[in-house]
């Protein structure tokens, strides 16, 4: 019986590209807008209010939300450079590592954590 095992690695399709490409500039992203305070929009609970971009909370109207605003500028960004990889040829887009996908999210979630200070005061 002759048995014969492929080990050649698959290619990646370019929706993988862009999963892959999206899932790690999503979490670059997602920082930077924390960060650097660029919700794409502030949304106030308190009156229901929606302001394009960063704006501060009004005195008498609750909190502002800046979270639904830092996830659709993360996800705008990652779609946009997910799709312009996804683009690439197949030779260069096959080189880039899968481990990105876990490793850049695990490098920035102390970064994270550490522009959150200002919650875990004592």
């Amino acid at each position: 019986m002759n048995m014969t095992t492929d080990t050649s690695m698959p290619t990646p399709s370019r929706w993988g590209t862009f999963t892959l490409i999206f899932g790690i500039f999503f979490a670059i992203l997602y920082v930077i807008c924390d960060i650097a305070a660029l919700p794409l929009f502030t949304y106030h609970p308190g009156t229901d209010r929606i302001d394009l971009g960063y704006a501060p909370a009004r005195r008498d109207e609750g909190p502002a939300m800046y979270w639904y605003g830092w996830l659709a500028s993360s996800s705008l960004g990652a779609a946009v450079m997910g799709g312009i990889v996804s683009l690439l040829p197949e030779k260069i887009r096959s080189k880039i590592p899968l481990a990105l996908a876990w490793v850049v999210p695990l490098l920035l979630l102390p970064v994270l954590i550490y522009s959150l200070k200002f919650y875990w005061r004592w």
